[in-house]
């Protein structure tokens, strides 16, 4: 009787998980951010087409690193099962996908920025040892039940069939108990490697007793427009949108945190976290949204920021005629393009240390980023940021401009209808709308809407001094009759041009157009 299919592929499975699991608990021990799981996942995110990339957003939305981790991990469970079934013809077999698989994960931990092959490559090579180990383990069993099969020369029935297939008595203990302490060291490891991982957890209790002396927010009253269901002035943190392609976020321990600021500079400087703290801290409210924003979209949010100006830090370290640029780097490899002219104006733009009063959460930069009012992320938000490089435009090309976005990126003017939303029944009579506006760095000279394309009105902003921050405004249409209706909204700029109607895609700069929402007036 021959072992079955089935019995080979749960053995390349488990030595499969195996390995990961050693893997992972190596990366932690040599507390190496990219696994190679991660690293592979970073790598398909670089190789893929920016158009699949957008695809996936708009599918996955927040979960599109996780489905794609996903995907990853359903590949490889069925590549560990078939490498168990090559090892029913051959032991060296089982060692080709393994061997692959290793390749890959090699390269794709070599191309993290700043990688350390002595070190970045032994969870791999780990990994890899422990696939063909284990998987060896667990197929002798197998192995000796085929050859005694095969030697009792009855590989045939009479009538020419292939014989029957399935697992001998003692042949299946000895397969038990393998697979059995299989299994508990591959959940020994993988605990393991995720007790070590807890850094965060270490880092979180460093931001906790960071005890920074920053303020807390408080909310202009003029701010608030006063219509139920407009947006909160005030983003808070565990509401604020988060964006970045780092699929293991970085942890950084405050004391271990540096600035390397070098380039076209007089001096190269290294700033410490203390070194933040040498003067006052600036802080102010500032909206940031991507690029990514669709008209109507909720990738946008207002937080009380707190930190050293830029202007002051590059003042630091001297810099030379002819520069234009800061290339910025995070801590996980992710760079962008910022214009020195945005980094030393008087826009105020800082290396936070703080948002809404209480230090940067791990997911928005702890424990410094960047902050550029007036700019989409991608050409300025730097979570992480651990370098600088004063240079020009045209001496590079950062992480989102090499996917075809712009290389620069000025927030453009845009509004939004959050009341009334789209579907709302409401009663016949006055019609209440109310919803934000924003032109950061450049304010809000007032807001128009449109009711089911007819003649422009203006509606009433608050508090339009603060040029950095969103805007509420409030807007009464009056005696709406019953029906279905479609309301439009337009920002205006300080000299009164209004925002453009023309719709255009979120790639290359920013998306563009009208917010509208369709909602029903029923009769009294």
């Amino acid at each position: 009787m021959r072992s079955p299919r089935g019995a080979w592929s749960l053995a390349g499975l488990l030595g499969g998980l195996a390995g990961l699991a050693t893997s992972h608990l190596v990366a932690a021990v040599l507390h190496v951010r990219s696994t190679p799981v991660v690293a592979v996942a970073e790598l398909a995110v670089r190789l893929t087409p920016t158009g699949l990339i957008e695809w996936g957003i708009e599918a996955f939305g927040v979960f599109d690193k996780v489905a794609l981790v996903i995907v990853i991990l359903v590949t490889l469970t069925a590549v560990f099962a078939w490498a168990g079934r090559l090892g029913r013809r051959s032991w060296w077999l089982t060692a080709v996908p393994y061997g692959v698989l290793a390749g890959i994960g090699g390269v794709a931990v070599l191309l993290v920025p700043g990688a350390n092959a002595s070190v970045d490559l032994l969870p791999v090579l780990t990994g890899l040892l422990t696939w063909l180990v284990v998987t060896s383990l667990l197929c002798v069993p197998l192995r000796v039940q085929d050859e005694r099969a095969a030697g009792s020369g009855r590989a045939a029935t009479e009538d020419g069939e292939e014989e029957p297939t399935g697992l001998r008595g003692d042949t299946r203990r000895h397969l038990l108990v393998r697979m059995g302490a299989v299994g508990a060291f591959a959940v020994l490891a993988g605990l393991g490697g995720e007790v070590l991982a807890r850094r965060r957890q270490g880092v979180e209790r460093a931001r906790q007793l960071l005890g920074l002396q920053v303020t807390r927010p408080t909310v202009p009253a003029a701010a608030r427009i006063g219509v139920d269901g407009v947006t909160s002035w005030e983003t808070p943190n565990p509401s604020f949108y988060v964006i970045h392609t780092a699929f293991a976020v970085p942890t950084i321990d405050p004391a271990d945190w540096r600035l390397r600021i070098h380039g076209m500079v007089d001096r190269e400087v290294v700033l410490d976290f203390d070194d933040l703290f040498s003067g006052s801290l600036t802080e102010r409210w500032t909206t940031l949204n991507c690029v990514s924003n669709e008209v109507g979209g909720d990738l946008i949010g207002n937080a009380w920021w707190s930190g050293m100006l830029t202007a002051d830090v590059l003042a630091l370290a001297g810099v030379q005629e002819g520069a234009d640029a800061v290339l910025q780097t995070s801590e996980d490899g992710w760079t962008c393009g910022t214009p020195l002219e945005a980094l030393t104006d008087d826009r105020k733009a800082m290396l936070a240390v703080a948002m809404n009063g209480v230090p940067l959460p791990v997911e928005h930069g702890f424990p410094v980023r960047t902050l550029v009012p007036g700019l989409y992320g991608y050409v300025s938000a730097c979570k992480w940021v651990v370098d600088w490089e004063v240079t020009r435009f045209d001496r590079f090309s950062a992480y989102w401009t090499e996917n075809g976005w712009s290389e620069q990126g000025p927030v453009k003017i845009g509004s939004r209808v959050d009341v009334p939303r789209s579907g709302d029944e409401l009663p016949a009579g006055d019609v209440i709308a109310a919803g934000m506006a924003w032109f950061q760095h450049t304010g809000i000279g007032g807001v128009e809407v449109s009711l089911d394309g007819g003649a422009w009105t203006a509606g009433e902003v608050a508090d339009s001094r603060r040029i950095d921050s969103w805007f509420q405004w409030r807007a009464v249409l009056p005696d709406v009759p019953a029906g279905d209706h479609v309301l439009r909204v337009r920002a205006l700029d300080p000299d009164g041009a209004p925002q453009t109607g023309v719709v255009a895609d979120t790639v290359p700069d920013g998306a563009t157009g009208w917010h509208e929402v369709d909602f029903t007036v029923t009769e009294d």
